[in-house]
C-alpha cells in the first residue's frame, strides 16, 4: 500500500474490556491449542469498522511473536507426532521420489552446450551440470550444498551461461529466503569470480551482451535512512562488467534512473537481449499486472541512465509476453482477444503498427521461445499444450507440431533446425524429446529415466456447473477399477490466481495417496488462465468471490458423484490459493473434513502493507477503493472467521522465511481458527523454521511437509492407522 493509504485508516487501540470480551467469546475454541493473546485493534476503512484482534503479530521481530510462533510449532509438532501412520507415510514418499527418477530442467544451451539443473535420487538440492550438445558427457559444475568456506544450505534461484559458454551467472539464496546473492561461475574449472552482488532476488535470468564480458541484472535499492530493505519495489537494471567491482556498475533502466520514463513503485524492470539481433528490448511489469510494458533501444546506443529507450508496448495494448528475434519483436496480445494473437513489430521502421502473424483461435497462446530460425509458439487447448513453429524470418505460416505425449509442455529448448522438448503429464513423469525438421519427436536420455509404473492410474477430466452457471474444469485422479462408494479420502485442490493455469504435472509422491484408494482431484476455478484473459478476469478483484464458488461447486460434484462424503474430503489452496480455501472454509465449513492453507493468503486488507503487497494490487484490489474494499473485506478468510462455528480440521503451513506471504499472515488465520471453532477438531499451526514460500525447498523439507499434512487428513478422516491412542 502507498503512502496515501495510510491516510485512509484510523486506527485506535481498544481498551481492556474489548480485549476480554473477544477472549470469552472465544472459548470455545481448540481447547487444546496454546492460548494466544488478543490485543484488538480497530480500523475504519471508507466508514466500516474493522477489529483486528491479532495485529501485534505483524511485527514479526518481536519476542512475543517468537516466541508465539515457536510455542505453535512445538504443538504442532507434538500433535502431528502422535499419529502413528506419519512415519510410514514419509517412508513410503522417500522411496517413491527415489523411484521417480532424475529431474533435469531448466536447460539453457549456448555455444553447443547444454546447461542445466538435476535433481537426483538421494540428493536434497538440484545441481547445476554443463554437457556438450544433448549426449555428451556431462560434468558437475556447482553443488549448492556444498560451497568452499560457505556452510548451511543453498538453493541456486536463477542462472544464464554467456553466449560463448565460458561464464555462467547465477543467484545463490539460503533457507528459502529467496535473498539471492549474484556469483559467476568459470565454466572451464568451476571456479567463482570476484561477483557478489547482493539484494538480485528478483531477476529469472541474466541478460548478456555479445562481447561476453557485460551483462544486465535486476536489483533492488539498499537500506533506506531506517534500514527498511525494499523486497519487490523501486527496483532498476544494472549493467556490469566481469571482474569489475560492484560500485562501478552502471543503472540503466529503472526506478529513479530513467529520468525520461515514469516508473511506479512496483514496476519491475528486466533488459533482455537476443543472439544476433543489434537491439535491447526492455520491459516493465507492473506489479502482478497480466499486461506489461516494453521498450527497445540499439546495442550501439547503451549509455547508461541516458540510453534512448523507445516505448514500443503501453500496457493498453494488452500484451503479456514479448520477445525479441533479430529486428523484430514479436509479442502475445489479449487486447482484443481473450485467447491472445500473436503480433510483430518491425524495429526498422519507428512508429509502424505491428502487423498480426497468428489470429486468435480456440487455443489460448500462453509462451514464445525464438530460436535461430523458428519461433515457437505455445499454446493450451483444453487443458493439454499445443505447439506451432514458424519462420522467424520471411514469409511462411505456423505449423502445429505433433508432440508425442497429450500433456504438459514444461520447456521449450531451441537449437538449430529445431528444439529439445520437456514434456509430462499427470500419470506420465517428465521426459525430454528431439524436434527435428520433418521428423517425429524422439526421446532423448538428459536424464535417468522414472522405474515408476504409473499404468495403474486412470485421469477424468469433469465439467463441473458454478452457480452461475459457468463450466469449471476438474480433473480427478485415482486407481483404476476403483470403486466409487463416496467414501474416499479424497483431496481437492486449487489455485485461481495471475492468469496461472493448474496444468497436468506429474508428481511421484501422489501415488501413496492414490495406491491407498483415495482419490485426488485439482479445480481449475476462474482467476487462473486455462481459458485465456476472461476466466482470469472472471475471479479477478470484484469478481475474486467466484474463484470460491467455483472451488465449492468442485467439492458438492465429488460428493455427488460418490467420490466421498464431507468428512473425507479434504481442501488444500497455497500462496494466493489461501483466499480460495480460507473463503471455502469460511463460507461453507460443513463441506469439509480437514483443509490445508500452505503459506496462504488470508489477510487480504493487510495484505498490500507487506513487502510483497504494492505488486498484488493489481490482482486483489486496494484498500484505498471503496468498492475494492467492499469485495475483499467480504471475502477475506481472516476476517470471515466467525465464533462458535464448527469449522473442519485445519493445518496452516508457513516458513519463517517466507518472502512473498510473512509468517504473520498464517499465523493470525491460525489464531483466529483455534479461537473461534466450536467443532472439537484440532487447528494446527505447522512452522518451517529453515523455510520460505517453498522456492529453494529441499527435498526432505518438501517430503516432511506432505506427510505431516497428509498423515493430519487420514487421521480426521477416520483412516485404519492413522489414529492416535
Amino acid at each position: 500500500m502507498r503512502s496515501t493509504a495510510r491516510a485512509l485508516l484510523h486506527t485506535t487501540r481498544l481498551g481492556l474490556l474489548a480485549g476480554l470480551a473477544i477472549s470469552l467469546a472465544a472459548h470455545a475454541g481448540d481447547a487444546s491449542a496454546p492460548a494466544t493473546p488478543a490485543r484488538p485493534v480497530s480500523d475504519t476503512y471508507h466508514g466500516t469498522t474493522v477489529v483486528d484482534p491479532y495485529r501485534w503479530m505483524e511485527d514479526m521481530g518481536s519476542a512475543d511473536f517468537k516466541d508465539w510462533l515457536k510455542t505453535q510449532a512445538g504443538h504442532a509438532d507434538k500433535v502431528l507426532g502422535q499419529i502413528p501412520g506419519r512415519d510410514g507415510l514419509r517412508q513410503r514418499l522417500t522411496a517413491l521420489s527415489a523411484e521417480a527418477g532424475e529431474s533435469v530442467y531448466s536447460v539453457q544451451s549456448q555455444a553447443g552446450r547444454l546447461f542445466y539443473l538435476k535433481l537426483e535420487p538421494g540428493r536434497d538440492q538440484p545441481r547445476l551440470y554443463v554437457r556438450t550438445g544433448a549426449q555428451g558427457p556431462q560434468r558437475l559444475l556447482l553443488d549448492p550444498m556444498d560451497l568452499p568456506g560457505e556452510p548451511g544450505a543453498h538453493s541456486i534461484d536463477f542462472f544464464t551461461p554467456s553466449p560463448d559458454g565460458r561464464w555462467v551467472a547465477l543467484g545463490l539464496s539460503k533457507g528459502g529466503s529467496e535473498d539471492s546473492v549474484l556469483r559467476v561461475l568459470k565454466v572451464a574449472d568451476g571456479s567463482f569470480g570476484p561477483e557478489r552482488m547482493a539484494r538480485a532476488g528478483l531477476n529469472d535470468h541474466i541478460a548478456w551482451l555479445p562481447d561476453n564480458r557485460r551483462f544486465f541484472y535486476n536489483r533492488l535499492p539498499g537500506p533506506d535512512a531506517q534500514g527498511k530493505q525494499e523486497r519487490y519495489t523501486k527496483s532498476a537494471v544494472w549493467l556490469h562488467t566481469l571482474g569489475q567491482p560492484e560500485p562501478r556498475d552502471t543503472p540503466v533502466f529503472g526506478w529513479e534512473v530513467s529520468p525520461q520514463r515514469s516508473f511506479e513503485i512496483p514496476d519491475l524492470p528486466y533488459v533482455r537481449t537476443a543472439s544476433g539481433s543489434p537491439w535491447l528490448l526492455a520491459e516493465v511489469l507492473h506489479g502482478d499486472a497480466a499486461e506489461h510494458s516494453y521498450f527497445v533501444a540499439r546495442v550501439a546506443d547503451l549509455k547508461g541512465p541516458a540510453t534512448p529507450w523507445r516505448r514500443l508496448i503501453a500496457p493498453a495494448d494488452g500484451v503479456t509476453q514479448a520477445v525479441l528475434g533479430g529486428q523484430q519483436v514479436f509479442a502475445l496480445s489479449q487486447q482484443h482477444a481473450s485467447r491472445r494473437e500473436l503480433l510483430r513489430h518491425d524495429l526498422t521502421r519507428a512508429g509502424s503498427a505491428p502487423k498480426t502473424v497468428l489470429p486468435a483461435g480456440d487455443t489460448v497462446l500462453r509462451n514464445l521461445e525464438v530460436g535461430p530460425d523458428s519461433l515457437y509458439v505455445e499454446g493450451l487447448d483444453g487443458g493439454v499444450s499445443r505447439l506451432l513453429q514458424m519462420p522467424l524470418r520471411g514469409a511462411g505460416a505456423a505449423k502445429a507440431v505433433d508432440l508425442p505425449l497429450a500433456g504438459t509442455l514444461r520447456e521449450i529448448v531451441p537449437h538449430r533446425g529445431g528444439a529439445w522438448l520437456r514434456l509430462e503429464g499427470w500419470a506420465q513423469p517428465a521426459a525430454w524429446w528431439d524436434l527435428a525438421p520433418g521428423q517425429p519427436a524422439r526421446a532423448i536420455a538428459l536424464q535417468l529415466p522414472s522405474t515408476l509404473d504409473t499404468s495403474g492410474i486412470e485421469v477424468r477430466r469433469a465439467m463441473v456447473r458454478s452457480p452461475d452457471g459457468t463450466m469449471v474444469p476438474l480433473s480427478i485422479l485415482h486407481r483404476k477399477g476403483l470403486e466409487l462408494d463416496g467414501a474416499r479420502p479424497t483431496i481437492l485442490s486449487g489455485y485461481g490466481a495471475y492468469g496461472i493455469s493448474m496444468e497436468p504435472r506429474f508428481n511421484a509422491q501422489r501415488l501413496a495417496w492414490l495406491e491407498r484408494g483415495g482419490v485426488m482431484a485439482v479445480a481449475h476455478v476462474r482467476g487462473g488462465g486455462e481459458f485465456g484473459a476472461d476466466w482470469h478476469h472472471g475471479g479477478w478483484i470484484l469478481t475474486k468471490q467466484n474463484t470460491v464458488t467455483d472451488f465449492i461447486a468442485c467439492a458438492e460434484y465429488l460428493i455427488a458423484q460418490r467420490y466421498t462424503r464431507s468428512d473425507k474430503l479434504a481442501g488444500i489452496g497455497g500462496s494466493a490459493g489461501g483466499i480460495t480455501i480460507g473463503g471455502a472454509i469460511t463460507q461453507r465449513p460443513e463441506l469439509f473434513g480437514a483443509a490445508q492453507s500452505a503459506v496462504g493468503v488470508s489477510d487480504m486488507l493487510r495484505m498490500e502493507l507487506t513487502p510483497n503487497g504494492a505488486p498484488n494490487v493489481a490482482e486483489f484490489g486496494t484498500v484505498q477503493n471503496p468498492e475494492h474494499f467492499k469485495t475483499m473485506y467480504a471475502l477475506s478468510p481472516y476476517h470471515r472467521v466467525t465464533d462458535g462455528t464448527k469449522y473442519p480440521a485445519v493445518i496452516v503451513t508457513t516458513g519463517a522465511n517466507d518472502p512473498r506471504v510473512d509468517a504473520w499472515m498464517p499465523g493470525k488465520m491460525a489464531a483466529r481458527l483455534q479461537a473461534a471453532t466450536a467443532s472439537g477438531k484440532p487447528v494446527l499451526l505447522r512452522v518451517d523454521f529453515a523455510g520460505g514460500h517453498g522456492m529453494g525447498s529441499g527435498r526432505a523439507q518438501r517430503i516432511s511437509e506432505t506427510a505431516d499434512v497428509w498423515s493430519f487428513f487420514l487421521w480426521q478422516m477416520g483412516e485404519a492407522g492413522f489414529q492416535p491412542q
